[in-house]
């Protein structure tokens, strides 16, 4: 038994730690049963190596795979039980297992979901033991676990992934993995203000991005093509403001209750959401629905094309303030994640003593709302709270804005246009997708490194990153999988892995192919990729 780290031979675990053949020759206190027999591992089953993100250190044991059977149980105490069930749910379909989940402590369990005492509760590292005996899966916290889970997940052959049963053998690789994120957030971004995408359809984006380990969701809720979030006492943003997007489509809007279950649905699989409402600019929608909150009282008419900068709430009215405060509280108030982002990006209409004004009254809403604000790096020239996050988002490797929050001491989301916009085309050749900071293929989406992107602005400073998906050219969700699909899966690696190697990442994603196939996601074949 080798100790591999990304590829690489290294020492024997440290003294201390079991190893894994010694673990399989001990059954659990409470397990009747001798130690099964060895689990043949079928062909077409993946390594250890083979999971993206890449896992900081691997160690494999290739006498100890463990076989899923019919009888297979997991045991999930506590809080473990979310990441418990959600295993469960992404692996009955293909298995036809019944897999069930218990809440208590069993030591007699095939798989068990194990949450360390005293532990780090933002610490999002795991430890995944496979032997033939069963499976341990320990975590500071449940966010440990779901990464944990994600793993799992990818270590069973593709066929897992094809959400109806397939009469053959479950079998994973044996070792151990432990393992552990580079950054804390890391993030999709899905734009359903341009063109909205119902309920069902961002689900399924939560569940392709969340087994690469993105753990947070942030959606783009409003602009000046639509808005998409029903608020109460102030209904025309829905019965108007939500009636259109580009190229004059009928648009939509997620009721309260709807909206509530996509937050619940990804808290079901590890994801955070971070809803949007951007500010002062890109509020068409908003204007249209309201005459009251324009300058001179008058609604515009409703916004289909894509050019941006030209609309603003009006500064200077009062009811600017109560529409706004309204609209943090009540978006703060369904989203039980620590941010709210406020946009303030491409604010052209509204002078800088404008823009500073407004935000300094509507900053501190949000951080009364209980939320850390977050907004694009433009709004780093307002006075942003202590807890503030800038997204820096152009293509630019200096901005004296974003280095001064930076060096007093805000955090900055990192999402370079020209390295994670995923509407940007893969090759100047494509007859779809946007060209302004691309062509934007998987390698490029790859090989950067986020602490260098941005002068002045190092390791301390970084949050994470995260990869947005603006929606002027994508119209289905066909289109957003073949855009995110699989420059994702590159933005994931990034924020996650210490160590990342291009050509070890490409080997890696080939084998991903069938993954995605099953599961339905039409990716887009990436010339760069020796796809399998």
């Amino acid at each position: 038994m080798s100790l591999v780290v990304n590829g690489c031979t290294d020492d024997p675990p440290t003294q201390g730690t079991p190893s894994v053949s010694a673990q399989a020759t001990s059954p659990r206190p409470g397990t009747p049963s001798p130690t099964p027999e060895p689990v043949r591992l079928p062909d077409d089953a993946p390594s250890l190596s083979d999971v993206i993100p890449a896992p900081a250190t691997v160690r494999a044991a290739d006498d100890d795979n463990f076989a899923l059977t019919k009888r297979t149980t997991i045991s999930a105490p506590g809080d473990a039980k979310a990441a418990g069930d959600y295993l469960a749910d992404v692996l009955r379909p293909a298995t036809g297992f019944p897999l069930r989940v218990t809440s208590g402590e069993d030591d007699t369990a095939d798989i068990r979901l194990v949450l360390r005492e005293g532990g780090d509760q933002q610490d999002e590292s795991y430890r995944l033991e496979i032997a033939r005996d069963g499976v341990t899966l320990s975590a500071d916290n449940a966010k440990g676990l779901f990464a944990g889970a994600h793993t799992l997940r990818q270590l069973l052959p593709a066929d897992i992934e094809r959400g109806k049963t397939v009469d053959r053998e479950w079998a994973v690789a044996g070792g151990v993995i432990e393992d552990a994120p580079r950054f804390g957030y890391r993030g999709a971004m899905l734009d359903v203000a341009r063109h909205f995408f119902g309920v069902d359809v961002v689900k399924r984006y939560i569940d392709r991005v969340a087994q690469y380990k993105i753990n947070h969701l942030h959606l783009h809720l409003a602009d000046d093509q639509g808005w998409r979030i029903e608020i109460d006492g102030w209904p025309k943003l829905t019965e108007v403001g939500a009636r259109n997007e580009v190229g004059g489509g009928k648009g939509g809007f997620y009721t309260k209750q709807q909206y509530r279950e996509i937050v619940a649905y990804a808290a079901s699989r590890g994801v955070t959401i971070v809803p949007e409402i951007d500010m002062p600019g890109h509020t068409n929608a908003a204007l249209t629905s309201y005459a009251k909150l324009n300058c001179d009282g008058k609604a515009p008419p409703p916004y289909t094309d894509t050019k941006v900068g030209f609309s603003s709430l009006c500064i200077d009215k009062q009811v600017t303030y109560e529409f706004a405060r309204d609209v943090i509280t009540q978006v703060a108030e369904m989203t039980p994640g620590p941010y709210l982002h406020i946009g303030g990006d491409e604010a052209n209409n509204t002078s800088d003593a404008d823009y500073r004004k407004f935000f300094s009254k509507v900053l501190p809403m949000i951080v009364k709302a209980g939320k850390r604000p977050v907004g694009w790096h433009e709004f780093a020239k307002a006075d942003v709270p202590r807890s503030g996050v800038v997204q820096y988002w152009r293509i630019e490797a200096k901005d004296g804005p974003t280095r001064r929050q930076a060096d007093s001491g805000r955090r900055v989301l990192m999402s370079p246009a020209n390295k994670t916009y995923l509407d940007m085309k893969y090759e100047e050749s494509n007859p779809w997708g946007n060209s302004w900071a691309g062509p934007v293929n998987v390698r490029t989406a790859y090989e950067w490194e986020p602490t260098q992107a941005l002068a002045g602005v190092g390791d301390g400073e970084v949050l994470g990153v995260e990869a947005p998906l603006w929606t002027e050219l994508v119209t289905t969700e066909d289109e957003i999988e073949r855009m995110a699909f699989p420059r994702m899966q590159a933005i994931a690696e990034v924020g996650w892995s210490k160590d990342t190697r291009w050509e070890d990442f490409r080997q890696r994603l080939s084998g991903q192919a069938k993954r995605m196939t099953a599961q339905g996601i039409a990716f887009h074949r990436d010339s760069g990729v020796p796809w399998s």
